[in-house]
């Protein structure tokens, strides 16, 4: 297949360099760097990779954190035409080993941290080429390369559109990371959407809230390079004074998880017209509530706000809903705001629990051009692909709703749906109901296994409340098979690094609470 320029995620950033090549493309901490500055950096560090003792690299991977190292690594792995493989330096060693075993990776790119966290995963002795352009000489690694002017390349290298641009890792099921590989067309066919969608200009300076390893990084990075804009990324003290972050950076762009709503609404951050820069706000990774939609517009007033969709498997995001003071909140079920329609140039099914077709409510199933072909491991795709009509469809193990409108609203993970005493309960739903309760800011709630099946225990900010009475009033939304037992109130959610809601570390916390208060 023919390799050019034109197929490659890069050519985004290219295309902002021709536009804005002395403007900033990074602003990071106190130093921000321009497009040229960048552009020189990547050339040289992919020359250098590609010398590395061993050839070529075919996957390198990027451990660093939100600077210059990882923005700037990230786009020299692209300049190779090798595969991209975005790590994060602050995950357990064993699983920092597995996925560079996994991605094959043959050369890596680091920061100090990353040094330090490759050396634990690998061991001192460890011969994988490693550049860290910024590190002191002799530090980490036994086979440290150096950056050289002699190596640096005279433009990016072209490539196809088959060819895989990054590979991403989720969290797998049975505890084993599992390694998504996106591809330089997929990549060419969602960015060309956004494009059309948002209309990014030169001036947009984008939030980068995301750690790299994420995929809504991506979104960041090559939609703000694409239009010749710029990425901040967002420090943890940013978000005490979030509206005066947000003024000093001159951000246009804010795209987060939902969860940072909360966090910013505690702050103090979400008054009338707080954040009245802003001209887009969007948000992913999680379910987005009405009532957050309706504090954050107004803290925003000048900006669009949309609710945006899509696993990892599909190359970011494959559905958006865009908010209306006027008609979204009659949209909404269960206090959560449609995901939207499934972008062009896809097919869509429901499946019912049979696995057949069905029209209003079932698994959402994708199948269309921003679909990975398959996880690194073949033994990952069974229970996650399947063939249709011909064709073989992503299984996103979302239940959603056809809405008469024709958007999807998401009612919840496949697996959120237990079963309690005969009960089919939606935790989605008794989350809905807790939030209604005079006394509940935020619920989550889990499912714990007990010698006596299947119990609910819930997490609630907010004020303390007596478990007696918050079940008393849950008695009144919900039938009693779906009332949970168990509450515990918490000043805080604890967050993952991407700043969604961690229900596995809930889910751990309610398998130990064998005294947990009990409405009893």
């Amino acid at each position: 297949m023919l390799k050019t320029i034109e197929d490659a995620l890069h050519e985004r950033f290219l295309r902002g360099l021709s536009v804005s090549a002395r403007r900033p493309a990074l602003h990071t901490g106190e130093r921000t760097v321009s497009y040229e500055e960048m552009h020189e950096l990547a050339l040289q560090w992919a020359g250098s990779l590609l010398a590395a003792p061993g050839g070529p690299p075919r996957a390198i991977g990027v451990l660093a954190a939100k600077g210059l190292e990882a923005y700037a690594g990230i786009l020299a792995g692209l300049y190779t035409g090798a595969t991209v493989v975005p790590l994060h330096p602050g995950f357990p060693a064993d699983r920092t080993r597995s996925m560079l075993q996994d991605a094959g990776v043959s050369a890596v790119l680091a920061d100090d941290a990353g040094l330090a966290a490759l050396t634990e995963a690998m061991g001192p002795e460890s011969r994988l080429p490693v550049l860290a352009p910024f590190a002191a000489d002799g530090v980490g690694g036994a086979r440290r390369i150096g950056v050289s002017a002699l190596d640096a390349l005279d433009e990016p290298r072209p490539v196809a559109p088959d060819d895989r641009a990054y590979i991403l890792f989720t969290s797998g099921s049975t505890g084993r990371p599992k390694g998504v590989p996106i591809s330089h067309g997929s990549t060419t066919h969602y960015f060309r959407l956004m494009d059309e969608r948002y209309r990014f200009d030169a001036d947009d300076v984008f939030s980068q809230t995301f750690d790299v390893n994420f995929d809504c990084a991506m979104f960041d990075m090559f939609c703000a390079w694409g239009a010749g804009g710029s990425i901040s990324p967002v420090p943890l003290q940013a978000y005490r004074d979030l509206p005066g972050f947000v003024a000093e950076r001159r951000m246009t762009v804010w795209f987060s998880t939902p969860s940072t709503v909360s966090l910013i609404r505690r702050t103090g951050g979400l008054a009338p017209g707080a954040l009245s820069g802003l001209r887009w706000s969007l948000f992913a990774g999680e379910a987005l509530r009405d009532r957050d939609a309706v504090a954050w517009q107004e803290a925003a007033p000048a900006s669009t706000l949309e609710n945006i969709y899509g696993p990892t498997e599909l190359t970011v995001t494959i559905t958006g809903h865009r908010w209306s003071p006027e008609t979204s909140p009659a949209l909404c079920v269960n206090g959560l705001v449609p995901i939207g329609a499934v972008h062009e140039g896809h097919d869509h099914l429901l499946l019912d629990e049979d696995g057949r077709p069905t029209a209003e409510e079932g698994e959402l199933i994708i199948t269309g051009p921003q679909m990975t072909s398959g996880y690194l491991d073949p033994e990952h795709d069974s229970g996650r692909f399947l063939e249709h009509d011909s064709r073989t469809w992503y299984r996103t193990g979302d239940r959603v709703r056809r809405l008469d409108n024709g958007e999807l609203v998401y009612l919840g993970r496949l697996d959120a749906q237990v079963q309690i005493q005969g009960w089919r309960v939606e935790l989605a739903e008794v989350e809905h109901a807790l939030r209604a309760c005079e006394e509940v800011q935020e619920a989550v709630v889990v499912p714990r296994t007990t010698d006596a099946g299947t119990e609910l225990v819930v997490f609630y900010t907010g004020l303390p409340a007596s478990p007696a009475a918050l079940a008393g009033r849950l008695r009144a939304l919900l039938p009693q098979g779906m009332v949970p037992k168990h509450y515990r109130h918490v000043a805080d959610f604890p967050l993952n690094s991407n700043r969604k809601v961690d229900r596995n570390r809930l889910r751990a916390e309610a398998g130990q609470l064998l005294d947990a208060p009990s409405a009893h």
